[in-house]
């Protein structure tokens, strides 16, 4: 059984492949086998689209950088339309806890990529954050903002 989540619902395409579960990822063009981390990105990829208006065509997911000569991977990163980075998303499985450990990680990641809006989810809880580079710091926000408003 999947876990509900606190993101809305959306009809996945989901097959069972040799007992594996796993749905047609939109953005990837390809079926992806469902563990609890990718259930919360697929739904938080379609909150993205569905309701927050940011273009299908503008998003990666899981996308390799490296950090400090490791291979390292951004669950979801949303472009603009020059193709500057606009918003960094950082998935967990429901079962971790956002903490100070994930919120770590996102920064190490934000080193790379200098991203001004991210986000923290395990699909039961959310947290957004906008970075102002100039002044070096940063301020949590209730809500992440729609497309048409970066």
């Amino acid at each position: 059984m999947l876990q509900p989540l606190n993101l809305p619902p959306y009809p996945f395409k989901i097959t069972d492949e040799n007992g594996a579960l796993s749905l047609f990822d939109e953005i990837r063009k390809r079926n992806i086998i469902i563990t609890p981390e990718e259930w919360v990105r697929q739904h938080f990829v379609q909150y993205l689209i569905g309701h927050k208006n940011y273009p299908k065509s503008l998003l990666k997911l899981e996308g390799g950088h490296k950090l400090h000569g490791k291979q390292k991977r951004s669950d979801i990163i949303a472009f603009n339309t020059a193709g500057d980075k606009v918003l960094m998303v950082e998935c967990k499985a429901p079962g971790v806890p956002i903490n100070q450990k994930v919120f770590d990680q996102v920064a190490r990641y934000n080193i790379v990529h200098k991203i001004g809006l991210l986000a923290v989810t395990n699909g039961l809880q959310h947290f957004y954050c906008r970075i102002n580079f100039e002044r070096k710091n940063y301020q949590f926000i209730e809500e992440l903002p729609d497309y048409q408003k970066m």
